[in-house]
C-alpha cells in the first residue's frame, strides 16, 4: 500500500492460549521447523512474529502473513533477503493468497518479482480483491476488469487464477452492497482452504514426486556436461577453455537434446541453459563423478532409486491413499 503496511512476517498456528512469541525464540525451538530461517539474519528474525491461538482450525493448518508490497516508490531497504525470505515460505505452502486492495492496484517491479517466484505453483495461488464492500456495483466491476488486466501478464496460464471477492473481517458488510455474493464467496473460500487441508497428503507425495522429476532431468544434464568434457579432453586440452566452450554453447554439443532422447523426459520441464553458467561457476565441473560410477553392488545406482521412486513408489503411495489404505 501507499502508507506504511504491517512489516512484520506474522505466522498464526495453534496453542493453548492467546499467546505471542518473538522470531528469536521460534527459530531457537527445534520443534516449531522455523530453525532454518536463522540463516537470514538477525534483522529478519526481529521481523519474524508468532502468534499462538486457541482455534480449532489451526490445529490442521498455519497461516503466515507476509508484510505489504512496496510499489509506488523506490524498493526501500528491508535489512533483509525479503524476497529469498518469500522463497522459503512459498516452497512451503499448501495454498498462497495474493491479496489486493481495491484502491490500490499498482503492479510494479516487486509483485512482478513475486509472481516470478510463483511460477509453476499457478495452481496453488488465490487471489483476493478484499474491501469489496467498500465500492458500488459499476465501480466494483471496473476495479475486477483492472485487476485481471493488470496480472494477466504476471501469470501465464490458459486458465486465470480463482478470484474471491468480499470483504474479509467479521463485520457487517456496507449497507446496499451485493452482500448475499460476498457471503457466497467467503463460504467458497473457506471451503477451497478445506479441500486443500483434506488433501494435504496427496499435494505433498505429488510435489515430492514433481521434485524428483527436476532433480533426476538435473542429474542427466550435470552428467552429460561431464561426458562430454570428458570426451572434449585431450592431453594437450586446456580444461577451461575446453569446458567453457561447452557452457557456453550446450546445443553445439547437443547436450539437452541428448536428454529429450530418454524416456519420461518432457521439454517443458528442461531448465533454463543459462542458469548452468552460474551452477558450474560455483560448482566445478571436476567436482563430479559420472552418474554410472554412482552404483554400488548392495545399495544399487543413485539414478535407478530414484526412476523407482517417480514410476512405482509416489505413484503406489498416491494409489493407497485414495483407496483410504493408511500409507
Amino acid at each position: 500500500g501507499a502508507e506504511p503496511t504491517t512489516s512484520e512476517f506474522t505466522v498464526i498456528m495453534h496453542g493453548p492460549k492467546l499467546k505471542t512469541i518473538e522470531g528469536i525464540v521460534m527459530a531457537a525451538d527445534s520443534a516449531r521447523s522455523f530453525s532454518p530461517l536463522e540463516k537470514f539474519g538477525q534483522n529478519f528474525l526481529e521481523k519474524l512474529i508468532g502468534i499462538e491461538v486457541p482455534h480449532k482450525l489451526l490445529e490442521r493448518v498455519t497461516f503466515v502473513d507476509t508484510p505489504g508490497i512496496i510499489e509506488n516508490r523506490k524498493q526501500q531497504e528491508r535489512g533483509y533477503p525479503f524476497n529469498d525470505v518469500c522463497q522459503w515460505f512459498i516452497d512451503r505452502a499448501d495454498l498462497i493468497f495474493v491479496v489486493f486492495d481495491p484502491t490500490k492496484l499498482d503492479v510494479g517491479l516487486e509483485l512482478e518479482m513475486l509472481f516470478r517466484q510463483l511460477k509453476g505453483r499457478e495452481s496453488q495461488i488465490r487471489i483476493i480483491l478484499n474491501k469489496a464492500d467498500s465500492l458500488a456495483t459499476q465501480e466494483l466491476m471496473r476495479v475486477y476488469g483492472a485487476l485481471f488486466w493488470s496480472l494477466a501478464p504476471l501469470i501465464n496460464v490458459t486458465e486465470p487464477p480463482r478470484v474471491y471477492v468480499s470483504s474479509f473481517w467479521p463485520h457487517e458488510y456496507h449497507p446496499d452492497t451485493h452482500k448475499e455474493l460476498f457471503l457466497k464467496e467467503e463460504i467458497s473460500l473457506l471451503e477451497d482452504l478445506n479441500q486443500v487441508i483434506e488433501n494435504r497428503m496427496e499435494n505433498k507425495i505429488a510435489f515430492i514426486r514433481q521434485h524428483a522429476i527436476r532433480v533426476r532431468i538435473h542429474a542427466l544434464l550435470v552428467d552429460r556436461y561431464l561426458q562430454t568434457y570428458k570426451d572434449k579432453m585431450t592431453f594437450f586440452s586446456d580444461g577451461e577453455l575446453v569446458f567453457r566452450d561447452i557452457v557456453e554453447d550446450p546445443d553445439k554439443f547437443f547436450i539437452f537434446k541428448s536428454i529429450l532422447a530418454k524416456t519420461n523426459v518432457s521439454k517443458f520441464d528442461l531448465p533454463n541453459r543459462e542458469a548452468y553458467k552460474d551452477f558450474f561457476g560455483i560448482n566445478p565441473i571436476t567436482s563430479f563423478k559420472l552418474l554410472s560410477q554412482q552404483c554400488s553392488y548392495m545399495g544399487g545406482c543413485f539414478l535407478e532409486k530414484i526412476e523407482k521412486a517417480i514410476t512405482r513408489e509416489l505413484p503406489d503411495l498416491l494409489g493407497s491413499i485414495g483407496l483410504g489404505k493408511k500409507p
